[in-house]
């Protein structure tokens, strides 16, 4: 019988190493390893989790890594999960500027499509000469001043606790380190 293929996974874990929610990334790799995982990799400090398996189905693959993090590490723990070559898609449409010193480049991932066209709605129309949000496929392109990542109209409301369990941001240096691993 041939064996399932496997298929590279990113897990954007929310929250981490902030609001005194510190999780070790040796602690984390044990857990994915544990779970049964293949070729996992944590990617800097902020909760990225690379792996391989043959789940077929994302939904149940997600909640199963959310359980466990709830309690093994003892918080409310929420994740967007997607494959690497998603992530790579993503990336792949940044439609702003890459490079740019006086602007941070963002991608908002989300886990529910309803969550990213409802932030699109009430983002409004955000100033340009400030900071710029589009909707792309199954993720929201974001880029704001540097310095000022947590200030800007569309910062706020990507901190409601609406869309804490849907939502989870990450800088486009981030995420080509995701695609290189």
């Amino acid at each position: 019988m041939a064996r399932p293929i496997s298929t590279r996974h990113v897990a954007l874990l929310r929250g981490v190493n902030v609001n005194g929610i510190t999780i070790k990334s040796a602690d984390l790799k044990a857990l994915f390893v544990e779970l049964g995982f293949g070729a996992v990799r944590t990617v800097l400090a902020s909760g990225n989790v690379l792996f391989d398996i043959a789940e077929p189905d994302a939904a149940a693959l997600r909640g199963r890594i959310e359980q466990a993090l709830r309690q093994r590490f003892g918080y409310d723990a929420w994740i967007v999960l997607l494959t690497q070559q998603a992530v790579g898609e993503m990336a792949a449409a940044y439609p702003f500027e890459r490079i740019d010193e006086a602007r941070h480049p963002y991608l908002v991932f989300g886990s529910d499509a309803a969550m990213l066209d409802e932030i699109m709605a009430a983002a409004g129309a955000v100033d340009p000469a400030r900071e710029r949000l589009r909707r792309g496929r199954g993720v929201l392109y974001w880029q704001c001043p540097r310095g000022e990542s947590t200030d800007t109209a569309v910062a706020k409301l990507l901190a409601k606790t609406r869309y804490k369990s849907s939502t989870t941001t990450r800088n486009l240096r981030t995420v080509e380190k995701l695609l290189a691993g």
